[in-house]
């Protein structure tokens, strides 16, 4: 391998200053707070929706002292559409953590930088390298193409080995004289040319020692080991309605998806149901009592994919008239309201469906 790895830097770096004209907002950024802030929003995120959010969160929250002293609803409430919801959550926490133990300035040790919650080995070399100039490679899932293509590597890129091996094998391969440089050159190079589907083999100057382009094996690097089986989850909204035009909905606490935002009364099932099997249910019983109440509306059936999980569920439509005294762990809000809380993509098809009975937008 090691006689793969001369000439593979320089012709990088040529390639980067003559032709690379891949272009983001973040790129040459020297701020870890707008570093970091980037480098999270495109964990899970296509740059081209991350952008949007990315200049939104800039716009909103100029420094880190910004961002940790905002209320957290406000920062969901911008974070709404990204999911992965979790990274808000490690964003909120980290903020708070560099003010408080750190003075708001952002610490420039990579191991401190390592310690921030949500900042794996990837984000905290990024921003080690791009905002201090430390000698720390990045490696993500561009950079694991570019090196299992070109030196042949089949062992997983999601295994214990498979980690270890890239992560050597991009130190060894590290400008260190210019890490933010090589950084951003190899990881634009995975995107732009080494690219998953199609990748540019005509174009591209590392080709004549690319052992992936040589044998044949382009289409089969990185080689991927575990297939995680997805859950299948049924979630049912009761849109519970006063004479007031206001509804329940509660914030989500569990560890669980969409922990820290907003959400209807629920009903979590085991398999498909209808609303007639969900009245009679025990859990309507606990809320409704001996009361006898109509179903105004049922939605039709949404359907969101998560990486691990799919929800499949509906909303239905109930008029209470007055408050009920079963719900204490819910609030109720005025329907017109409702745009000012963060919920999950779920419930957000729903609320921008011009099908339902009521409209918010």
């Amino acid at each position: 391998m090691d006689d793969k790895k001369d000439g593979f830097t320089e012709k990088l770096l040529d390639w980067h200053k003559s032709l690379n004209t891949r272009s983001m907002p973040w790129k040459g950024e020297k701020d870890p707070y707008r570093i970091w802030l980037s480098e999270v929003i495109l964990q899970q995120t296509r740059v081209e929706q991350g952008r949007a959010y990315y200049e939104r969160f800039v716009a909103t929250f100029p420094t880190v002292l910004d961002l940790a002293r905002a209320p957290e609803q406000k920062i969901f409430k911008l974070w709404e559409g990204l999911g992965y919801y979790s990274r808000c959550r490690n964003l909120i926490e980290t903020a708070k953590k560099i003010e408080k133990d750190y003075q708001g300035s952002f610490p420039a040790e990579y191991k401190q930088i390592r310690e921030l919650k949500g900042v794996g080995p990837y984000t905290a070399a990024a921003i080690a390298s791009f905002a201090f100039g430390l000698p720390y490679a990045v490696v993500d899932g561009n950079v694991q193409r570019v090196l299992a293509r070109y030196f042949g590597i089949n062992t997983p890129v999601d295994t214990t080995a498979g980690k270890k091996l890239y992560a050597v094998l991009a130190d060894s391969l590290l400008d260190t004289r210019q890490p933010g440089i090589y950084n951003q050159a190899i990881m634009d190079f995975g995107a732009v040319v080494c690219k998953p589907q199609n990748p540019l083999c005509g174009e591209c100057p590392q080709r004549a020692d690319c052992q992936a382009f040589e044998n044949g094996w382009t289409s089969s690097l990185p080689v991927k080991e575990k297939s995680i089986p997805k859950r299948k989850r049924w979630m049912y909204y009761l849109m519970l309605r006063t004479d007031k035009d206001e509804v329940y909905i509660a914030e989500r606490k569990a560890k669980d998806i969409w922990a820290g935002l907003f959400e209807f009364v629920l009903h979590e099932t085991k398999s498909a149901a209808t609303a007639e099997e969900i009245m009679q249910s025990d859990f309507a019983r606990r809320i409704f009592g001996e009361r006898r109440l109509t179903v105004k509306y049922i939605s039709k059936v949404y359907r969101q994919e998560l990486t691990h999980q799919t929800i499949e569920g509906q909303f239905i439509t109930i008029d209470i008239g007055k408050p009920l005294p079963t719900l204490k762990e819910y609030r109720l809000v005025a329907w017109k309201d409702l745009k000012e809380f963060p919920f999950p993509g779920f419930i957000n098809a729903y609320l921008q469906d011009p099908s339902p009975a009521w409209s918010l937008f």
